[in-house]
C-alpha cells in the first residue's frame, strides 16, 4: 500500500510547487508524485502523467492530490477518474477538500459528488434532447446526407457494363466504391 501523488497545472508558467509541498508533507515520495502540465479541457485519462500514475499505480494504494479538482476540470471529469480509480481498488484522498475514502465524511462527499454529477448528466440529456427536437422542428436533418440520384444512376450503369463483360457483383461494385450489399441495395430501389 504506497502513497502516490499527482499534480496538475494549466500552463508552464504556473508552478505546483504549492501542491507538490502539500504532497510530501502528507507522506508522498517525491518519486511517487506524477505530474501533468495541460489544460484541464483535456480529460483525465488522456493526460500523459495520469497515463503513467495509472499504469504504475496497484490495488490497496492511495492516490493522494491537493484539491480534487486537480484530478479533472468539470465535476464529471473528476467523478469518472475517482471512480476509475476506485473500480481498480485504488483510493483516493485530497488534502484540501478533506475527502478520504477511509472516513465516514470522505465518504460521504464522494457520493454527494457521484449524485451531483449524474444530476449534471440528466440535466445535459435533457438539454441535448430539447435542442434535437427544436432543430428538427425547424427543418434540420441529421445523419448522412442522401445520395444524389444521378451519380447512383450512373454507377449502376458502370456497375452493368462491367457484369455484362463478367464481372461478378462483388468485383463490379467494388469498381464505383461500394460493397456488394450496397450494390443490391440500390438495384433494389431503382
Amino acid at each position: 500500500m504506497r502513497l502516490l501523488g499527482y499534480t496538475r497545472v494549466s500552463t508552464s508558467a504556473q508552478d505546483a510547487k504549492l501542491q507538490l509541498d502539500a504532497l510530501v508533507a502528507a507522506g508522498v515520495q517525491k518519486r511517487d508524485v506524477f505530474s501533468d502540465v495541460t489544460s484541464g479541457s483535456r480529460v483525465a485519462v488522456e493526460r500523459p502523467g495520469m497515463k503513467k500514475l495509472l499504469e504504475y499505480a496497484d490495488e490497496w494504494d492511495t492516490v493522494v492530490v491537493w484539491r480534487v479538482d486537480r484530478l479533472g476540470r468539470s465535476l464529471i471529469d473528476v467523478l469518472n477518474t475517482v471512480n476509475l480509480l476506485r473500480e481498480r481498488g485504488i483510493l483516493v484522498r485530497s488534502l484540501s477538500d478533506g475527502i478520504d475514502p477511509e472516513t465516514s465524511t470522505g465518504r460521504l462527499m464522494l457520493n454527494m459528488l457521484a449524485t451531483l454529477a449524474e444530476y449534471e448528466r440528466e440535466l445535459i440529456v435533457e438539454r441535448v434532447n430539447a435542442g434535437l427536437v427544436a432543430a428538427r422542428q425547424s427543418g434540420i436533418r441529421f445523419g448522412r446526407p442522401r445520395s444524389d440520384p444521378k451519380v447512383i444512376a450512373a454507377k449502376l450503369a458502370v456497375v452493368a457494363e462491367a457484369r455484362a463483360k463478367g464481372a461478378t457483383a462483388e468485383d463490379a461494385a467494388r469498381l464505383v466504391g461500394w460493397s456488394r450489399a450496397t450494390l443490391y441495395r440500390h438495384q433494389k430501389t431503382q
